[in-house]
């Protein structure tokens, strides 16, 4: 089977514990290079993945004439250049989340992979989830009528910690919501088939002290009318986290716990009623037991490196275009400015 040849940008941290374990599961992929800037640590990955070569800089690594693609997985600050330097030795692209430090800028970085005829798509892995995809489906066949509201919430522990770029506004770019909720908006728009229309939010540096926020909470009003809420925080302990991502139409019901983050897992509860009848005045509750959908759970990163790798080799629609990441972050920055002024932001 023909593969595509990967080098990876950023060889450490998510690269190492995620995706590039997933790569190694793929039947179209083969790890041929990595790059981290502390050369004895890009050996250390080259040994650990045995793959041919490792580099020091990016410039060496997109220099490799054996290698197809790049995953790019280094501090926000870095993804433009390292992407358009990518786009310039005409290798694909798969980029971590946010794209770019703007949202112009990763336009600027779409219109020049176009301009060199490279694909560029976005590590939004958690499109890949089982439960995710059971969602997607069950809404574009009307299983619980026309949705009308949406919930989601993200969280981590994520205390001060010197020298980290995620807690920095200049080599991150946001906090909470640009490094979690950000998945969590582009499931919304992506499990209802429809985009963000206006936007209100709110954050704060409720629990540590560094520049950027620990808790936020987003509104989002989808261009189809769906309602929905968006919660990420950097200060609710781990062992407390439910990670949850709910829909309810007036027809149903699909909440899922657990069922996005790095693994892919969690439980749905899916309740599909049909039409309703009149108004009951008496408002009893009734218990209704939801009903269970069998998957077979996977890797994410598996699963999106095998798509992107399926794409190149036969053409086929990327499943998480950059473009989406873009326009996501278009989002994230309107629900900055909402914060700011006080104002809802249409878009």
């Amino acid at each position: 089977m023909k593969k595509i040849r990967w080098g990876v940008i950023g060889a450490g941290g998510i690269a190492d514990r995620r995706t590039i374990p997933g790569m190694m599961l793929c039947d179209n992929a083969e790890l041929v290079a990595v790059m981290e800037i502390n050369r004895e640590l890009a050996e250390q990955c080259r040994a650990k993945w045995n793959c041919a070569r490792a580099y020091d800089s990016e410039a060496a690594l997109l220099a490799d004439p054996d290698v197809d693609a790049v995953y790019i997985a280094s501090p926000v600050v870095l993804h433009a250049k390292q992407a358009m330097m990518a786009a310039d030795a005409g290798k694909h692209i798969l980029i971590e989340k946010p794209l770019a430090m703007t949202a112009e800028e990763g336009q600027q970085v779409l219109d020049h992979c176009a301009q060199k005829g490279v694909k560029i798509a976005a590590g939004l892995m958690m499109r890949f989830g089982s439960y995710v995809q059971v969602m997607k489906r069950a809404i574009a066949e009307g299983r619980i009528g026309r949705p009308v509201s949406g919930y989601s919430q993200f969280t981590c522990w994520y205390p001060d910690m010197p020298g980290v770029w995620r807690q920095s506004k200049s080599s991150g770019g946001g906090g909470a919501m640009m490094d979690m909720g950000v998945h969590c908006i582009d499931l919304m728009q992506y499990v209802l088939g429809t985009k963000v229309k206006q936007v209100a939010a709110f954050h704060d540096t409720l629990s540590f002290h560094y520049e950027v926020e620990d808790s936020s909470m987003v509104l989002l009003r989808m261009e189809n009318g769906v309602q929905c809420v968006v919660q990420s925080n950097f200060n609710i302990p781990d062992e407390a986290a439910k990670w949850r991502l709910e829909f309810f139409g007036d027809q149903g019901r699909l909440m899922g716990e657990n069922v996005i983050g790095q693994v892919d897992g969690g439980t749905l509860d899916a309740l599909f009623l049909g039409p309703q009848g009149g108004y009951d005045a008496v408002q009893n509750v009734k218990e209704a037991v939801g009903e269970h959908i069998e998957v077979e759970f996977g890797n994410c990163y598996q699963r999106e490196i095998a798509s992107f790798s399926h794409s190149l080799l036969t053409g086929a629609p990327l499943e998480a275009p950059a473009s989406d990441a873009v326009q996501v972050q278009r989002v994230i920055e309107a629900a900055y400015r909402s914060n700011d002024t006080g104002r809802i932001i249409d878009l």
